[in-house]
């Protein structure tokens, strides 16, 4: 017998499975956009059998790997590849907190800075007075405590400006 030469495997080890496994789902999700095939280990068969013998050892191999990868399902039980149990949870965490504030995105393309210089020592209380101020109601988007002020998100910056130049006694 010729021991120099590695011996052929009759199946793939658990690591090899995985990384198969992975990008399986992987090229599934590329060309698909999402996994809609692959919810077990025996759905991984056809595909493994296509390269080493069918066997019982094959089959608990890739049940082996699969379990091992531990891999989130989707809502329709279908494997959530690169992600774990915790960062699925940590999502539908985020996605409940979303929908309970509302929460929307949208581009500021349309909105200005407009800058309120003021002693830092009051500025937080300029702007809380400000937020909770009727005169100002709808005149800009956010408003942030900077250093030596506060920054404005505004559609209409002149018109702010006007505002706030009228409040300032000099």
């Amino acid at each position: 017998m010729d021991y120099s030469r590695t011996p052929l495997r009759k199946n793939p080890s658990r690591e090899t499975c995985e990384g198969i496994i992975r990008r399986i789902l992987m090229t599934e999700i590329l060309e698909n956009g999402k996994n809609e095939h692959f919810r077990n280990a025996s759905d991984f068969m056809a595909y493994f059998e296509s390269l080493y013998p069918p066997s019982g050892a094959l089959t608990k191999q890739v049940q082996r790997a699969v379990r091992s990868l531990q891999m989130p399902k989707n809502d329709a039980g279908y494997f959530i590849p690169n992600k774990t149990i915790d960062q699925l949870e940590q999502e539908k965490e985020l996605q409940y907190v979303f929908g309970k504030a509302d929460a929307a995105v949208f581009s500021m393309d349309s909105y200005k800075p407009l800058f309120l210089k003021a002693d830092a020592s009051v500025t937080a209380y300029l702007l809380h007075l400000i937020g909770d101020s009727p005169l100002f109601e709808g005149k800009y988007l956010t408003a942030q405590e900077v250093a030596n002020g506060i920054i404005f998100y505004t559609k209409n910056p002149t018109q702010l400006e006007i505002l706030l130049n009228s409040l300032i006694v000099r």
